[in-house]
């Protein structure tokens, strides 16, 4: 008698094996400077003071450029498994497996394999690196599918009343998950797919409206409430700065916590292109085979704007990076899918689909044997740990690293300046400074040659003073 009676999908042990190789990396990896370790160590200070109102870039300083609900998860996860890098990243590895869980049912409304989604899904090197990077970018990607699927459900089933209210919430989260951007990026497709699918006269009632925005309103404005109370000026600088001072302008001199991110005219559509391969390029290429469908077939229709209304809203914007293109990686793996039985070829797509995580995995096994991943990798982890038996009091030269902060669970502190170096070294007690490479001619020469250096990586040096 056979055990099973069915055999194995194979986009299952992709998705499985891919997932796995995620969750390693997850805890193999330490926590990348800049954005992945600040948002780590605005979670880890979370965890620790018990202030889940007002999240703090360092003790005392509000962090107001995002809402908290990536990081109130972190900290969670903190409280659960302990302050590490897993902890930190395992919210995101949730997230992604959730938007897996969600779309794999409209693999089956077409009789695929309900895995099909999710194996394109995890080798798109932009969804595949964000179900394990502390950013606020993979929860707004969860609520945007959430509304998305959510709305096309709530019109088109009638019989799950769920999605009709799983719609409102996911506006709620968006707001706690990166403000009303979840507004921006789900409203004018959504519009704009009404009025050419003339559906206008079932959205009114196919939605409880007046209990639908009282249900956004209990789960988003508490916290607004709440943290404008405790840091009065919130409000302003997060809805007219980061969201449109910082759209409009790179250099927004404005920018509390930021870092320039200028990009050329169109730059967007650069990062679709490189960070969605190989399935975007696949994607063109049928839709134009198949161009007359698109607006024959609703669904296809709707997916179509979900993808190109991100890009063309980030088109004109200056200050961008390429993880803005990860709320479109879920209508590029259903129109994938609802093409799949039309695309040649499938097995060789697939293995060169793997090609990035496969290269990603060889790299990293490659750095770790050669002993090179404490020099290579943009981390203090290493630094830190490589020296932390001296049980000495630890340095930053001038602005100290958020990795630094996190690995050393904020003990570490800044010298800014050559005349707190100097009283360092007279006061003869012995002490640890990270001194980054480049950084190293803003220190006198006579404080330079008092100071040993230990460890060092590609772009900082750890030193020692003692007596």
């Amino acid at each position: 008698m056979k055990l099973f009676s069915k055999k194995i999908s194979p986009y299952l042990i992709i998705t499985a094996g891919l997932l796995l190789f995620r969750a390693f990396m997850n805890y193999a990896v330490p926590l990348m400077d800049k954005t992945e370790a600040r948002y780590a160590e605005i979670a880890r200070i979370m965890a620790e003071t018990n202030n889940w109102i007002t999240p703090q870039i360092d003790y005392g300083v509000p962090f107001w450029a995002k809402p908290p609900l990536s990081t109130w998860l972190s900290a969670l996860s903190f409280e659960i498994f302990g302050v590490n890098e897993f902890a930190a990243r395992f919210p995101y590895l949730i997230f992604s497996i959730l938007i897996i869980l969600i779309v794999g049912k409209y693999a089956k409304r077409k009789g695929l394999d309900f895995f099909i989604p999710a194996m394109i899904l995890l080798t798109i090197p932009e969804f595949l690196i964000h179900a394990g990077v502390v950013s606020t970018d993979t929860a707004l990607a969860f609520c945007v599918t959430l509304v998305m699927l959510s709305f096309w459900e709530g019109i088109h089933n009638k019989e799950q009343h769920i999605w009709k209210y799983l719609f409102f919430v996911g506006v709620g989260l968006g707001l706690l998950a990166k403000g009303p951007i979840i507004i921006i990026l789900t409203g004018p497709p959504i519009f704009i797919w009404l009025i050419l699918s003339k559906e206008f006269k079932n959205l009114w009632k196919s939605f409880p409206w007046f209990l639908g925005v009282l249900i956004t309103a209990l789960v988003a404005v508490p916290w607004y409430y709440l943290a404008e109370q405790k840091t009065p000026g919130f409000i302003d600088y997060f809805i007219v700065g980061e969201h449109f001072k910082r759209f409009l302008s790179s250099g927004w001199q404005g920018d509390k916590y930021g870092f320039p991110k200028s990009q050329p005219f169109g730059m967007i559509w650069v990062f679709l292109i490189a960070f969605a391969i190989p399935w975007i390029i696949i994607l063109i290429k049928k839709l134009w085979q198949n161009k007359t469908e698109i607006f024959k077939n609703k669904w296809v229709l709707y997916l179509f704007l979900w993808l190109l209304w991100t890009p063309l809203f980030f088109t004109i914007s200056k200050s961008l990076i390429h993880p803005y293109i990860l709320p479109v990686m879920v209508p590029i793996a259903l129109l994938i899918t609802h093409l799949w039985k039309d695309i040649l070829n499938r097995k060789r797509i697939i293995i060169g689909s793997l090609l990035f995580p496969t290269i990603a995995l060889l790299f990293f096994i490659g750095i770790t044997i050669s002993g090179k991943k404490e020099f290579y990798i943009n981390s203090d982890k290493y630094l830190i740990e490589n020296t932390s038996k001296k049980n000495l009091p630890l340095f930053y030269w001038e602005n100290k690293s958020y990795s630094s902060q996190f690995y050393t669970r904020g003990a570490i502190k800044e010298v800014k300046n050559s005349m707190e170096l100097r009283k360092m070294i007279l006061n003869n007690e012995p002490f640890l400074i990270i001194i980054p490479h480049k950084k190293i001619k803003n220190i006198n020469e006579k404080e330079i040659q008092v100071l040993k250096q230990i460890d060092s990586n590609n772009k900082k040096g750890m030193y020692i003073f003692s007596n």
